[in-house]
């Protein structure tokens, strides 16, 4: 699996730690994200990383700021993205079994990173259900977008 990764200058650290473990696994990551030392602005950050699973070169995304609200709020400005902003196991992993999302925000300054890193396995490790009522919201969701 290729998986886009980015941050703002608020998350270089906890970027390079989830981006060696996902390479440690095996997955190609492309990185997207700001340098230690750059200052940058986060909403071309998840567009640079949306575009990347909007377009198919990528999987899934996943996008760290401060906080982890930011990223989410562009990121789901990009048609056909559904990120969630994580800082639990639970809603990790229902935000791909129940939600189908394909980007992952949390914040650098909200979990350290050994939660960062389970809430990165748990998200790439759980497969969306395929469940009808969930397919059906999914297209609702979808049809909001599309308005």
């Amino acid at each position: 699996m290729k998986i886009a990764i980015g941050n703002d200058h608020a998350a270089p650290a906890l970027k390079a730690a989830v981006k060696a473990h996902l390479e440690e696994r095996g997955f190609e990551v492309v990185d997207v994200g700001c340098a230690e030392g750059e200052r940058c602005d986060y909403p071309e950050k998840a567009a640079a990383v949306c575009e990347k699973v909007t377009s198919g070169e990528c999987e899934l995304g996943i996008l760290i700021c401060g906080t982890g609200l930011g990223m989410s709020y562009a990121a789901n400005k990009v048609k056909g993205i559904r990120a969630a902003c994580c800082s639990d196991y639970f809603s990790a992993r229902l935000s791909r079994e129940h939600n189908d999302a394909n980007v992952l925000c949390f914040g650098a300054r909200v979990v350290g990173e050994g939660t960062a890193i389970d809430l990165v396995d748990i998200f790439v490790d759980t497969p969306f259900s395929g469940d009808e009522r969930h397919q059906r919201r999914i297209d609702m969701i979808t049809a909001l977008e599309n308005r």
